[in-house]
């Protein structure tokens, strides 16, 4: 059995919130109006892969899915909300897309959690380590798909709108700070 690693209190944690404009066909945060998230240090640094999956099972809003660096191609979901908990190195990652002018560029490294909602595009800039690796999570019953804002995905990208945000917190359940937005 995995131990279940000490998440940092919500008290004490330090919360990141981007609302992204659409860029062509990619919505970004537009659609919803739901931030980008990012929770830095939720996870002590000694945390493994294995306890995030733990942990995020356990308070039962996500299912992890794959364990994976992030594609080095903007893409976004349209069918799911995402979580991504960074279990080894540090990543420059972009969101929102390359060219759009209201991107957001992060460093991200080994404990931080990003809550990224449907339509906010994302990928890798940079391997600051290398072996940068996050645990890939999706609400619930949700499939994902992958969207690269060109013609043709319109139809899926009206989808988003019809998604529901959590009705839990995926890292700490009653109370934090997905309810908060």
């Amino acid at each position: 059995m995995t131990p279940k690693p000490n998440v940092t209190p919500v008290r004490d944690l330090k919360v990141l919130k981007f609302q992204i404009p659409a860029h062509g066909l990619i919505p970004n945060t537009s659609l919803q109006n739901k931030p980008l998230l990012i929770y830095r240090s939720a996870f002590p640094s000694s945390t493994n892969a294995s306890q995030i999956e733990s942990h995020l099972s356990s308070v039962g809003v996500v299912d992890p899915q794959w364990r994976y660096t992030m594609y080095s191609t903007s893409h976004f979901h349209s069918t799911s909300h995402e979580v991504l908990g960074v279990c080894a190195g540090r990543a420059k990652l972009c969101f929102g897309h390359e060219d759009n002018p209201g991107k957001v560029e992060q460093v991200l490294e080994k404990g931080d959690v990003i809550v990224m909602p449907a339509g906010v595009a994302h990928r890798l800039l940079e391997d600051l380590s290398g072996g940068f690796q996050m645990v890939g999570c999706y609400p619930r019953g949700c499939h994902w798909d992958m969207c690269y804002g060109k013609k043709g995905e319109e139809g899926r990208i009206d989808g988003i709108r019809k998604l529901g945000w959590f009705e839990r917190d995926p890292v700490y359940g009653d109370g934090g700070p997905t309810l908060d937005v």
